[in-house]
């Protein structure tokens, strides 16, 4: 069985940029997830440059593939909104708004988990720059054409147990 991560990883992205708005779009559909105490504890920060997208790229054996995109979004929360885990599961569903949002919008998308690991999430706060208030969580590289997505069916009837 092949994880998610290879699948993507041998996809071509397009040859053309990720126009601002859309980006824009992607991310305000992850900001609709329901929050921790109804504070959105998330920043974003949108990643263009070749260089920088190497060096993500190297940050977590699952963000190979991030090099070659046209942009990454880098998700992260405040670490003063850090209640039990609210603003992680918070981020999960804002992860998971956004990919949904790029298939709609034709491009492809894929989140790349750098939360909990400790080393990975320091290794990318470093390579941004990132203020020391806040969290990293994820990788979200974007720009290959969604029509080449190859999603496995993974319904199964047998799983719908009717009470």
């Amino acid at each position: 069985m092949t994880s998610i991560y290879t699948r993507v990883s041998i996809r071509k992205y397009q040859d053309r940029p990720v126009e601002k708005e859309l980006i824009t779009e992607i991310i305000r559909a992850g900001m609709q997830a329901p929050s921790a105490a109804n504070q959105q504890p998330w920043e974003f920060f949108v990643v263009t440059d070749r260089e920088t997208l190497q060096k993500l790229s190297e940050a977590s054996p699952f963000a190979k593939m991030t090099a070659n995109a046209p942009c990454a979004i880098v998700t992260a929360y405040r670490k003063d909104c850090r209640l039990p885990d609210y603003a992680e599961i918070d981020m999960s569903i804002a992860m998971e708004n956004m990919w949904l949002r790029t298939d709609e919008l034709g491009l492809g998308g894929v989140w790349l988990g750098i939360a909990p690991l400790e080393e990975r999430m320091n290794a990318v706060e470093e390579i941004l720059n990132m203020p020391e208030n806040l969290i990293a969580f994820g990788i979200f590289p974007l720009g290959y054409p969604a029509e080449e997505r190859k999603q496995a069916d993974r319904f199964e009837e047998a799983r719908i147990h009717w009470l």
